[in-house]
C-alpha cells in the first residue's frame, strides 16, 4: 500500500494558485484589451489557497463539542468561497474567451487590443484545463458506471440460468413412469 501524505498533495495543489497570483501580479497592467484577466488570476489564486488552507484546518480540528463551532465556521466559509469561486470562474470565462485570441504584440498605435502572452495563455490554459479535467472525470465516471451495470447484468443472468437449470433438473426427477392398468 502506497501512502502519500495529505500535506504533499496540498502542496502540489497550491502550486497552480501561486503561479496564478504571481503572473497576475507581475503583469497586472499588461492586458489593456481585458484588464480584468490579471485580476481574475490573482483572485482565483487567493481563493484556491484559502480553500486549501480551510480544508487543512477543517480536517485537523479535534472532535468534540468545544470545536464544533469552529468546524461549522470552516464549513460555512468553504461553502461561501466555493459559491463565489464558481461565479468568479464563470465570469473569468467570459473575460478570457470573449477576446480569444488577442494581439500579443504591443503596437505603439493601438495598445487597446494588446494582452501580454504570458497573462493570457496562463488564464486561458488554466481555465481550459478545468474543462478538460471535468470532461475526463465525467467520462471516467460514465465508464465505471457502465462497467458496474454490465457486470451486474452478467451476474443477474448467471443466476437466472442456474435457477432455470435447477428447475429443469427437478422436473425431470419428478416424472413418474406411467403404469398400465
Amino acid at each position: 500500500q502506497v501512502f502519500v501524505p495529505a500535506g504533499c498533495i496540498k502542496l502540489l495543489l497550491s502550486i497552480v494558485p501561486i503561479i496564478q497570483i504571481s503572473i497576475g501580479a507581475v503583469y497586472l497592467d499588461e492586458c489593456p484589451v481585458q484588464a480584468k484577466i490579471p485580476i481574475y488570476l490573482i483572485v482565483s489564486g487567493v481563493i484556491e489557497l484559502v480553500l486549501n488552507f480551510t480544508t487543512c484546518v477543517f480536517y485537523n480540528i479535534p472532535e468534540g463539542d468545544n470545536w464544533r463551532k469552529l468546524k461549522q465556521g470552516c464549513t460555512i466559509l468553504k461553502s461561501i468561497l466555493t459559491m463565489f469561486f464558481f461565479c468568479w470562474f464563470i465570469t473569468g470565462n467570459t473575460w478570457i474567451y470573449s477576446i480569444y485570441e488577442p494581439s500579443y504584440s504591443k503596437n505603439a498605435t493601438d495598445v487597446s487590443s494588446y494582452c501580454n502572452k504570458t497573462v493570457y495563455l496562463c488564464a486561458f490554459w488554466i481555465t481550459t484545463l478545468v474543462y478538460i479535467l471535468l470532461g475526463l472525470f465525467l467520462l471516467t465516471g460514465c465508464l465505471l458506471l457502465s462497467c458496474i451495470f454490465l457486470c451486474h447484468e452478467a451476474d443477474a443472468d448467471d443466476n437466472v440460468d442456474n435457477v432455470d437449470n435447477q428447475n429443469v433438473d427437478n422436473v425431470d426427477n419428478d416424472i413418474v413412469p406411467a403404469t398400465n392398468p
